[in-house]
């Protein structure tokens, strides 16, 4: 039997003036180890759920959410009150909003299913390999 989940999944930063409902099902879910996730996040790799944008609502109390453009092909979306990094966009995958797992404070519809950009991942965060995922370059 498939685990119910709700059709709607609610991520905030940490302050909570920058929210979001997303309409479930994902579109994918990935541990990114490239060095800008790592550098932007101050972490070994951040986890990413992958959302369709049209099904994403951006909650913005007061013009809290700022966007800043990490290379020539993406931009972050941030808490300019917290600080927290917890959105990316792409031209890579047009249409799609990705939000860090971390954010979300309700079950999203899927785990990670993937290690992406392992050929940049650090050497001193172990990663189980019995985790069972894929890990492409």
């Amino acid at each position: 039997m498939m685990e119910q989940f709700p059709r709607t999944a609610r991520a905030q930063c940490l302050c909570g003036r920058v929210s979001l409902e997303a309409d479930l099902p994902s579109l994918w879910a990935a541990h990114c180890h490239c060095t800008l996730c790592r550098r932007a996040h101050g972490a070994a790799f951040v986890t990413w759920v992958g959302m369709e944008e049209a099904r994403c609502r951006v909650h913005d109390a007061g013009g809290n959410l700022q966007w800043y453009a990490s290379s020539a092909e993406g931009e972050r979306g941030f808490c300019r009150h917290c600080g927290c990094m917890m959105l990316f966009r792409g031209t890579r995958w047009p249409g799609e909003l990705h939000v860090a797992m971390a954010h979300f404070t309700t079950p999203v519809d899927r785990m990670p299913q993937v290690h992406v950009y392992w050929d940049e991942h650090v050497p001193w965060a172990a990663v189980d390999p019995g985790d069972g995922l894929p890990r492409k370059p």
